[in-house]
């Protein structure tokens, strides 16, 4: 059974090599490796997700039990991140904070879409959609919130809630998003010329996407700090999407396909958005790089083992 999920995880892998390579042999320069970035983050990404919302069926897909399930973990990974840090590994509160932050932003995007899109078809992607429309406003707001809580040299409270609002609403991510909602709930007519359009550049954000991301990986090294790495992986990996598993199934008995997308979302390595945050705040920097480079090549077994795992548990 790992075999064959293997055989359907692996590919978005290799997609990811193929930009890794391409970045470590100079194939594609720095330059080109960060245009392929910027068009996924601020063009194709967006469009992804503007097409996701726009049609979706927000009462079914908007279930609070899958939302607490899978956030509930989230924050849990990083509350007990951050403590380990502080009392473990003796790193300064707002270093802790930063490290930490990759136990709670999950790569929804750029990993979980294809990864269940391709080990599941299009069934849990709705409930999937549901979770990644709150994902980015959730994870900024519990990170920065509590980085400015402990942080020595902290902001106001107005402050905070500025910056919050600054990185979310200046996200490209999130204007896909919003406008999603906008033409969803408004009933506003979406013209076939302009879907067929956004649509073509949907369908290339993806792969564009794990090629541009195996380039950025390329530039991050393992270093001495492996185990901080090391422990916000396992808080990642296997703590958050456990959390999620027994809160879906077994204590709110969801549907399938939303434990499914909850799960195997959750079992998602911290994306790049964790050495970002940390670089924000100029904390932790080298072990949020080594967090997001070893969670990721250790994904390919860790997500290979949820999904058999679901496999086993879920009817088919």
């Amino acid at each position: 059974m790992i075999g064959a999920i293997i055989v359907i995880i692996l590919p978005v892998f290799i997609v990811m090599g193929v930009g890794f390579a391409a970045a470590k042999t100079r194939l594609f320069p720095p330059p080109a490796v960060d245009g392929l970035m910027l068009f996924t983050q601020m063009v194709g990404v967006p469009c992804v997700l503007f097409s996701a919302i726009v049609d979706l069926d927000l009462g079914a897909a908007f279930n609070p039990a899958l939302l607490f399930s899978f956030y509930s973990g989230a924050i849990a990974s990083f509350a007990i991140g951050v403590l380990l840090m502080m009392r473990v590994f003796h790193r300064r509160p707002g270093e802790s904070v930063a490290i930490a932050f990759g136990a709670l932003f999950s790569n929804s995007l750029l990993l979980g879409l294809p990864i269940i899109g391709r080990a599941y078809g299009e069934g849990p992607l709705a409930p999937n959609y549901a979770i990644i429309s709150i994902h980015a406003p959730v994870c900024y707001l519990v990170g920065i919130t509590t980085m400015e809580m402990v942080r020595a040299d902290g902001q106001s409270l107005i402050a905070t809630t500025r910056a919050v609002a600054r990185a979310m609403f200046r996200n490209a991510l999130m204007i896909g998003l919003i406008l999603g909602f906008v033409v969803n709930l408004g009933h506003i007519p979406y013209p076939e010329v302009i879907r067929g359009a956004v649509e073509m550049i949907a369908d290339a954000a993806l792969p564009v996407a794990l090629v541009g991301l195996g380039g950025v990986l390329s530039r991050y090294r393992l270093r001495s700090s492996l185990g901080e790495a090391g422990t916000i992986s396992a808080l990642s990996l296997i703590l958050h999407p456990l959390i999620a598993l027994v809160l879906t199934h077994y204590v709110f008995g969801l549907p399938p396909d939303f434990v499914r997308a909850a799960v195997v979302t959750a079992s998602m390595a911290p994306g790049v958005n964790a050495f970002l945050f940390a670089s924000l705040y100029r904390r932790g920097e080298p072990e949020a790089a080594s967090t997001v480079l070893l969670a990721t090549i250790l994904t390919v077994v860790t997500a290979s083992a949820w999904i058999a795992t679901l496999d086993t548990l879920l009817p088919q």
